[in-house]
């Protein structure tokens, strides 16, 4: 908390912003009453660095399909990168694979809810266990993402942007924000993340519609420039390692037989940035060989 922002302020702007959220929040899947704990689990994982847009419709295909932990544990792993097609970052298909085979083995099928059980699942970080234990079973935990870190960075310390990530201090932060009453705190963590979304956005923020603009310590202090550390720019996605992964995963997904080297060298024409990606994915386990040709695990 800010000097100039008070722990009754902070009350308020946690009120402001639920109530936006209840006139305004998207109507998400993951947000209808009975979702399920391992919808909410997949659709967390889903959504890490992949638009909404994206995800909707890939998750109802996955959730047919696998509808619960143990239907995805019988499936291979090549048939979960199989199904994640193009939504990005393919290790995600294979944590989900192995987070799945732990729920069964270990927890009779049933996702775990506290957040020490979930950290020690395959593949799952601290922000899916909050949320997951926040989302699916009510519990109060902070829950934060870059659009939560974003909104208390400007709302809250008068900063437009948030800056490198910092576990502690940003659960503190969140921490601040949220009411004793459990279900506000559930309300709130999903509040101040959808107003991150779609208003407190990074380029273009929509300062006039939103409801804290009347608190907000950046809006206030005139929007100065932000002048601290940032995290470091992601590389162009053309051109890069992993664009060639992709490439070579799409060939080995459309394929029912494994793919000899000689159609893999077909993807693209740089050798050595070829063999750098293909390694990085056997390393990865998300291609594995077959002989002296290449399938999914």
């Amino acid at each position: 908390m800010t000097a100039e922002t008070s722990a009754a302020e902070l009350a308020t702007v946690s009120q402001l912003i639920r109530e936006w959220f209840a006139e305004n929040g998207r109507d998400l899947p993951w947000r209808h009453d009975g979702f399920g704990a391992w919808g909410i689990l997949v659709s967390e994982i889903m959504l890490q660095q992949t638009p909404v847009v994206r995800v909707i419709p890939r998750l109802e295909q996955w959730l047919a399909r696998w509808p619960t932990p143990e239907a995805l544990a019988s499936a291979s792993p090549g048939d979960a990168v199989r199904a994640w097609e193009r939504l990005g970052y393919p290790r995600r298909a294979l944590n989900l694979h192995a987070a799945a085979t732990a729920i069964t083995e270990q927890h009779a099928g049933v996702v775990p809810e506290d957040v020490p059980s979930l950290l020690a699942l395959p593949g799952i970080g601290d922000y899916t266990a909050r949320a997951v234990a926040a989302f699916a079973y009510g519990h109060r935990h902070p829950v934060v993402d870059t659009n939560v870190r974003r909104v208390i960075a400007r709302a809250v310390l008068g900063q437009g942007e948030a800056g490198p990530p910092s576990t502690k201090r940003d659960l503190t932060a969140m921490e601040e924000l949220l009411p004793a009453d459990i279900p506000e705190a559930r309300a709130t963590n999903a509040a101040v993340m959808e107003l991150g979304a779609i208003v407190c956005t990074a380029r273009k923020p929509l300062c006039e519609e939103c409801p804290v603009r009347e608190l907000c310590q950046w809006r206030a202090a005139g929007y100065p420039p932000y002048a601290g550390k940032r995290q470091a720019i992601q590389k162009r996605f053309e051109g890069s390692d992993r664009q060639v992964r992709g490439l070579i995963l799409a060939e080995l997904r459309a394929s029912d037989v494994p793919v000899t080297a000689l159609e893999i060298d077909q993807v693209w024409a740089d050798s050595e940035q070829r063999t750098r990606a293909l390694d990085g994915l056997l390393a990865d386990g998300l291609v594995v060989p077959s002989g002296a040709d290449y399938e999914l695990p």
